[in-house]
Order: structure tokens, then sequence, then C-alpha cells
């Protein structure tokens, strides 16, 4: 073993450039796989100091997230509203021994009115009962506590954004319009919202939660440890969130508990993806590492090295690099992790105070994930070179073996034949699913050509060699013998950048053709002329107000919120969040064509639903069947189905009475009203009275900006997936650019031997140009109609156009970087194998 250990090192050494594409494949993909631990941690126990519950020990609110009956620990979805606690529970919590005292505090949208009769801009403005303002705790700087319904209490910061002092009148706009109160007086204390503080009586009123609060502040008496209290306060509380600590930010901040949980799924997927990527770039790398060595295993098999040996030898070997280089990934994985936060933090994914679990736990599983994926991928690139017989070892190892293996090609065209399968499903499934399947299917295709990839190489060259050499004759004559020849390296080049391009394309147009099929389903579907919006929501009130407008025929309220399903699959149970939205019965139908194909929609009132057509087939429901679901806020839910419909891209598959919508979302606010003018009406005098609407802060709009439900999601999800997306194919193109750099970098006597039989520099070098034209060029045409197939079938199936949607320049710009790529990491590599002069790198030894 000693001696074995003594030889690997030895060879590490002198082979320090052989072995430098593996240590950079691993140290990457490692750091790669520790940033996704550190997001998974962060998930888990992350998230922002808590501020308006600082001074409680145990704070209690809603359940932050549903598990059904039946679903396991897994099966559970995050809810999309703030849930509520009821209020009659502070009661039971301060009976608890170790219980000083237990507050109840309501929370619901109060925005103030600047002098201009804008709503004030910047961060968002809550209201909440005085008595509550001791979780805080927040002090009075001047000026008394709110004593009558025309008083409040502002925070310093928000009075003066307001310019107003104490005495002062400010209007504060709430669900039930806008008022005009008197401040009586100003707290101390900073707040990612802005806070104003009512009588409680008020307070309750302004909220719209009849029995209900948004959560319950502990405080306890002297000594009494957090944890210990929590335990208490959770043997009374039944189904309710208990936490302590940082945990308290989840139930004050909807944000931060729905960060969470999207970091675990981020870290879950991208993640898994990632160490995929990472195993099959460092599979790839080793494979060509140690198939540069071919002379040098040739010649220990023929003095009587065992296969054990040598096997042994580069599992030795592959561990020290392996190590080396997971050690320094995972302690690099900290920083990507860092800026992979900032980068989630600047497209608006996850709150910008929101901070990183760090702990040595990420670091220490990426670098054994790397030694496992580096150890498995040695084992594999090493059975040939040592299996190979000592009588035809020096033989094998002087020309590269042409045929592959019948289990390696079944292996490869059955993959590429379960991705065009894959890639079908697009044509039965809509929505999310069919854009998920078709960036599986895409990868699944890249793999089962990596694996064929020297047929599928000498296949192409046998095409491209005549039209290289009527070109530039000798330069391309070489140049098309050597990629025919040594198909097996220019196959290693390739595949990365087939991967890279691939990936980068179906990432970027993907998400396009679901957000496209949904702008444009909702744009057919929209009969309406104009739109009512407000920042942090429409008051119910605007719709009946826009309604009594000259000139207007109908006035819609819009509610955009989230359902949570289950449904039984085999043994489990699949739960999911999903869009919905809110309508007005009597109105929808004549600013929104839903597409109704059965029921009315006129009788959407009550405690009754419509779905999507493809929704009631899954669930198996027909009209005037019972659908059971949970709200936002995840209260479970009981509802008749009166109507199906197919716009389900532009409206999701649940769309509620609006009043019962509205009970489930936090601010009980509407997020649009819908206008439609009557047919001769005079539109000026329609959009100024519109305009002149009393209430503060309201934008009229063309219609034609409305976005689907999920609009502002999927936005979202495609940034998260460019940021994703913009790592992998950074990893890809350092993978790419070591590759092509390790493929030349090894043919350092091929050049000297040419030039010294009278092949002139330039020639060489025009050979290797035109080599790496041919790399690239088929890396690009293959990596594109790999990423075509799909995206062809998912536009068709989406959009009924197989032409893929977004802008044409994203894909000459992902083409002229791959091909910039490795047009310039060849042209180095080969500029630096040439510095040698011939007779001196002819004799160097391999």
């Amino acid at each position: 073993m000693v001696n074995v250990l003594t030889l690997a090192w030895q060879t590490i050494r002198s082979r320090l450039g052989g072995f430098a594409g593996a240590f950079i494949a691993i140290l990457c993909g490692t750091a790669l796989v520790a940033a996704c631990g550190v997001l998974m941690e962060s998930g888990l126990r992350a998230g922002v100091p808590t501020q308006r519950y600082a001074a409680a020990a145990v704070v209690v609110g809603g359940a932050q997230t549903v598990r059904p009956p039946g679903a396991d620990a897994l099966s559970t979805e995050q809810v999309g509203e703030q849930p509520s606690v009821p209020a009659a529970l502070a009661g039971r919590i301060a009976a608890v021994p170790g219980v000083r005292a237990a507050v109840a505090e309501q929370s619901f949208p109060a925005q103030v009115v600047a002098r201009d009769g804008q709503v004030l801009a910047g961060r968002e403005s809550l209201g909440h009962n005085w008595d509550a303002a001791v979780l805080a705790p927040f002090t009075l700087r001047g000026g008394d506590a709110p004593r009558t319904a025309g008083e409040v209490v502002l925070d310093a910061d928000l009075a003066r954004r307001a310019d107003v002092g104490i005495g002062g009148q400010v209007r504060i706009t709430t669900r039930s319009g806008t008022e005009a109160v008197k401040v009586s007086g100003v707290v101390d204390g900073s707040s990612r919202q802005s806070a104003v503080y009512f009588t409680p009586e008020r307070a309750a009123e302004l909220a719209g939660r009849p029995g209900q609060v948004h959560a319950i502040g502990v405080l306890a008496d002297p000594g009494v440890a957090p944890e210990t209290l929590a335990e208490r306060v959770r043997a009374v509380t039944g189904g309710a969130e208990v936490a302590t600590g940082v945990e308290r930010s989840s139930i004050e901040f909807l944000d931060v508990s729905q960060t969470r949980t999207l970091l675990l799924a981020i870290a879950g997927s991208f993640g898994g993806f990632a160490l995929l990527v990472a195993v099959f770039v460092v599979a790839s790398t080793l494979a060509l590492t140690i198939n540069q060595r071919r002379r040098e295993f040739a010649l220990l098999r023929a003095v009587a090295a065992t296969p054990r040996q040598i096997r042994k030898l580069i599992g030795i070997e592959t561990t020290l690099i392996a190590l080396v280089a997971g050690v320094l990934g995972g302690v690099l994985g900290l920083a990507v992790a860092g800026g992979l936060r900032d980068a989630f933090a600047a497209i608006g994914v996850i709150p910008a105070d929101f901070g990183l679990a760090i702990s040595p736990l990420p670091p220490l599983a990426a670098v054994l994930l790397g030694l496992g994926a580096a150890r498995l991928a040695a084992w594999a690139a090493s059975r040939r070179p040592s299996s190979i017989r000592p009588v035809e070892a020096l033989g094998e190892a002087a020309v590269e073996r042409r045929e592959l293996g019948r289990g390696r090609l079944l292996t490869g065209w059955g993959l590429v034949l379960a991705g065009v399968g894959g890639a079908l499903t697009p044509l039965f499934l809509r929505g999310d699913i069919a854009a998920a399947t078709s960036s599986m299917a895409t990868l699944v295709i890249v793999i089962g050509l990596a694996v064929v990839g020297p047929q599928v190489t000498r296949l192409v060259m046998r095409f491209l060699v005549p039209v290289l050499t009527r070109l530039w004759r000798i330069s391309g004559y070489l140049a098309g013998a050597n990629a025919h020849a040594n198909a097996r390296r220019v196959a290693a080049a390739v595949t990365p950048l087939m991967l890279a391009v691939a990936f980068a394309l179906v990432t970027f147009y993907g998400p396009m053709a679901t957000t496209t099929a949904a702008q444009q389903e909702s744009a057919r579907s929209t009969t309406a002329d104009y739109v009512l919006t407000a920042p942090g929501g429409v008051s119910p009130e605007v719709a009946a107000a826009a309604g009594r407008v000259p000139g207007v025929a109908a006035a819609t309220p819009v509610v955009r919120t989230s359902v949570i399903t289950a449904t039984t699959v085999g043994d489990s149970v699949e739960v999911q969040r999903t869009p919905a939205q809110g309508l007005a019965a009597d109105q929808a139908g004549a600013t929104l064509d839903l597409g109704v194909d059965a029921g009315r929609l006129a009788d959407l009132t009550g405690d009754t639903v419509a779905l999507s057509g493809s929704e009631a087939d899954w669930l198996g429901k027909k009209l005037g069947d019972e659908v059971e679901f949970y709200f936002g806020d995840g209260v479970p839910a009981k509802l008749r189905l009166v109507a199906t419909y197919t716009h389900d891209l532009a409206f999701g598959d649940f769309v509620l009475p609006v009043a019962l919508a509205r009970e489930h979302i936090g601010g009980r606010l509407d997020d649009s009203v819908l206008i439609r003018q009557q047919p001769g009406a005079d539109a000026g005098a329609v959009t100024s009275a519109l305009s002149a609407l009393p209430y503060p802060g309201l934008v009229l709009a063309p219609a034609a900006v409305i976005a689907a439900p999920d609009g502002g999601e999927r936005q979202a999800q495609f940034y998260l997936n460019l940021v994703a997306a913009g790592v992998i194919v950074g990893y890809l193109a350092i993978s790419v650019a070591n590759t092509l750099v390790l493929t030349t970098a090894q043919r350092g006597r091929e050049f000297a031997l040419l030039r010294l039989v009278g092949t002139a520099r330039r020639q060489v070098t025009r050979m290797m140009r035109l080599e790496a034209l041919a790399t690239v060029g088929i890396a690009v045409v293959m990596g594109t109609l790999v990423a075509l197939l799909p995206l062809a079938l998912l536009n068709f199936g989406l959009r009924g156009n197989p032409v893929p949607a977004g802008p044409p320049a994203v894909y000459f710009g992902i083409i002229a970087g791959a091909v910039l790529l490795g047009m310039v990491a060849i042209g180095v590599a080969t500029s630096v194998a040439l510095r040698a002069r011939p007779i001196d790198a002819i004799g160097l030894r391999e």
C-alpha cells in the first residue's frame, strides 16, 4: 500500500498539468454542491432578526404549512397567504405557568397618504393594535397612546417621511377606504415594515378578521427559558405554529417563511442538477486524463502489473486529487453561496436581509460527495486500461480504439430515445410540468449522445473531411483526418460544449414558452378596456364606485391568490400549491372570457368553485360534486363545483367567488378592478371619471397590461432559473475550456512530428483552427438540435406554434459565446504547445 501511495504521489507531481483538469473539475463541482448545501441549511434554520416580536420569548401564529391527512412528513406545502390564529387562544396561553402576558397582535395594510395625494412609496406599511407595541417593544418618543378611533401612533421614520408631527393630521388608507386621523404620538424603533398603531377596537375592525389575529406574542416570567416555555405553550395551542429565536420572524413576515421553503426547493432541485452535472463533468475529465496515459499503463501491463494494481493506482491518485480539490472547493462554496444569496435578493426572490446559516456540515458533505463521484468516475475510466492483455498493451496504446462496446451503444441510444419520448410530454400535459419535463428530456438526450459521442463524431467527420480538404487542402486534410482518427478525443471536447449550449437554450427558452403562452391566452381572454390597480392592493369599495361611473358597463374586482390541493397517487399523497383567482360572478363574464365549457359562471357565489377542465378531470369531479382543497392561508375548503373552463393558462386551475377569496388573503384587498365601458361611450370622459375616483394611489391603465394570475411568480422563477443556469453554464464553461486545453496540450509530440516532416508552423496552426472550428461547429449544431426538439414540442403543445418564443438575439449570443470559448481555448493551448522546438518536443516523455 505504501509503495502504491508513493508511486501515486510521484505520478501526480510529475504530471501536474495532466491532473490539473481533474482538479479544476472537482474543485468547481464541490463548490457548487457546498453552496447548495448552505442554501438548504439556511432554508431549515436561517431567517431575519425578529422586530415587532423582539421582546416576546415565544410567538404563536397560524400553521405555516399544510399537511393533509395521510400525507407523510415530506408531503407538505407552504401557505401562500398569511394565516391567522384564534384571538381566544391568548386567554389559554396566559394561564400557562411561566407566562407573564400573552398579547394578541392584529396586522393589516394601512398606508399613509402624502400631501400630494399619493400613497407614500417605500417600505410596506401595516396597521396594528397599540397594546401589541409592547412586544417589540416600541416606546413613545413623544405624545400619547391612541385613545379614540380617530387617533394613531406612527413610527418615527414614517412620521418623518409623511412630514407630520405630534398633533398633526394625516390621511390613512385601509381596506375600508381613506380617513383623516390625528397623530397622537410617535414611537422609537425601526422595522423592515412601517407601523401605524390604532386603538385595539379600531384595529380589530380594520383588520376584518372577526375572532382572528395575526399572532400572539408571549412574554415570559423572569428566569423561564424560551424553549421550556414553548413546550408548555405548545401543549395548549393545538395545530398552531409555536416559534422561538429566529423562527419568530417566519410568523412575523410571510416572505421569510416562504423564503425558507423556496431555499429548500432551490437547494433540492438546483443542487441535484448541479451534482448530476458535476458527476458528468468530473467523469468526462477523469476519463480524458486517464486516456492520455495509455502508454504509461501499457508499459505497466507489459512489465507484469496486474489490473488490480493499476486500478488501485488510479484510485489513490484520484483520491489525493479529490481530497485537496474538495477541501478547497468546500471553502469556496461558502463564497458561492453568498453570491447566490445576493443574486437571489437582487432579483427579488428572497428578502435582502435574509441571512445564511453557516456550519461545517455542507462543505464536509460536498467533500464526501465530490470524493465519491471522483472515485466512481475513476473506477469506470480505469476498467479498460487495466484490463487489456499485456501482449496487446503497447499496440493498444499506439492507436485509439475505434469501435464502441455493444453495451455502451445500447445504453447511449436508449437514453437518446428515452429523452425524445420525454420531449413528447408537452403534447399531452400543460403548464410548468411540461416545461420541467422538456428540460429533463434535453439533459437525458445530451447524456445519451455523450455515451455514443465517438460514433456520432466519426459519422459527422466522414462527411466533413472532404469539405475541409477541398477548401484548405493540406491543413484541411490534416484537421479532418486527425478528427476522424481520434473521434474519442473530439467527442470528449464536443460533449461539455454541447451540454452547455443545450442547457443554456432550454433554461432560457423553456420558461419563455410557458410565460408567453400564459400572456397570449390572458390577452385573448380579457375583454375589458381598462384596469385599476394600486400599490399594496385596491379597496373592495373601488369596484362598486367604478361601476357607478357613467359610461362603465361592468367593473369586475379580481383577487389573486392560491390554493393547496392534495391528491392521492398510489400509496402517497401529492400536495401542491397552484394559482387561483377570485371573481365577481355577476360581472366576470363582461370583462373576462374563461372559455366556460360546462356549467355557468353566474352560479359562482357562496361556497362554490369553478375548475379548469384539466383539473376537474385530474380530480375526477363533475358539476355538482364537492371539491376539497385548502385556501391559500391553510384553511380547509369543501366547495361545490358549478363550472369548468378551458383557459387555464390565463386564469389558473381554480376560480373562487371574490368575497370568499378575500376572506382568505391577509389584507382583504382586491388586486385589481377590470373595467369595460359601454358601447359608444366617450372614452375620454370615462377615463377622466375613473382617474378622479377618491381613492389615493389608484392607477388606470389599458387592460392589455394584465398578466396571467401567476405572472409575478413566473417572472421571479424565470430570473431564478437564469441565475441558477448562469452558475451551471459558468461551471460548464470552465469544464469546456479545461477539456479543450487538455485535449490540445497532449498533442505536443504530434505537432513536433508534423513540423519535423516539413509542415509549416502556420499550417499546423491553421489545422488546429479548422479542428477547433469543426469541434465547435459540431457542438453548436448538436446542442441546438438537442434543445430545439423539446422546445419545439413544448411551444407547439402550449401555443400551437413550434417556433420557440423569445428573442433570437439570446440564441445568437449563446452561440457566439460558445464559439468564442472554444476557439480561444484551443488557440491558446495550440500556441503554448508550439513554443517548444520540434526536436525538443519530440523527445519529451509522455
